[in-house]
């Protein structure tokens, strides 16, 4: 069987309490039943019409496989600028160049547990991002995704919570984007 190496980019940034980075740890295994707070990003892409990206996580994804969510999120790796993870994470899950990148809620925080008792445990400031392009989703990620209203948007995300992430549910009520 061959031998991996694990990378830096397998690696997270570990938190304290206040948000100042303590550690790092191996990815796979910081998510779980007592997921340790760490370092994470959302972001969420708006086209030239207005519409704002959603995606339905691919049926693979450890966590809320299948739910639908932001543009996309990920982990910056340990001494990686947040800046660059997000245009990194926007071509690699949707092989989509993003332009402008705006900090839209530097201090978003949120725990969560999903189906499988998987723990989300992150600070996770949002982004949202311009394009002009078209997505081509990698499948290990992205099982479909959809441009839409950003105000029906947040009509759905109210009346059915359930259908998405929670961290989209939280960020839908506090962002400017989804406000008429």
């Amino acid at each position: 069987m061959p031998q991996t190496t694990r990378t830096v980019e397998d690696e997270v940034v570990l938190l304290d309490e206040s948000g100042t980075p303590i550690g790092r740890a191996p990815k796979n295994a910081v998510h779980g039943p007592d997921t340790a707070l760490h370092l994470a990003f959302s972001c969420h892409v708006v086209n030239p019409i207005g519409e704002v990206l959603i995606t339905r996580r691919a049926i693979g994804k450890q966590t809320w496989p299948g739910v639908w969510t932001n543009s996309f999120c990920g982990h910056p790796k340990p001494a990686e600028p947040l800046l660059h993870a997000v245009h990194r994470r926007a071509d690699f899950e949707l092989g989509l160049e993003i332009g402008s990148v705006e900090l839209a809620l530097p201090l978003f925080r949120y725990r969560a547990t999903d189906a499988s008792g998987i723990v989300e445990n992150e600070v996770c400031p949002v982004y949202v991002a311009t394009t002009d392009g078209e997505p081509d989703p990698n499948p290990r990620e992205v099982a479909e995704y959809r441009w839409v209203d950003p105000r029906s948007l947040a009509t759905a995300v109210q009346a059915a919570p359930w259908a998405f992430s929670p961290w989209l549910v939280l960020q839908a009520r506090e962002l400017e984007l989804f406000r008429a």
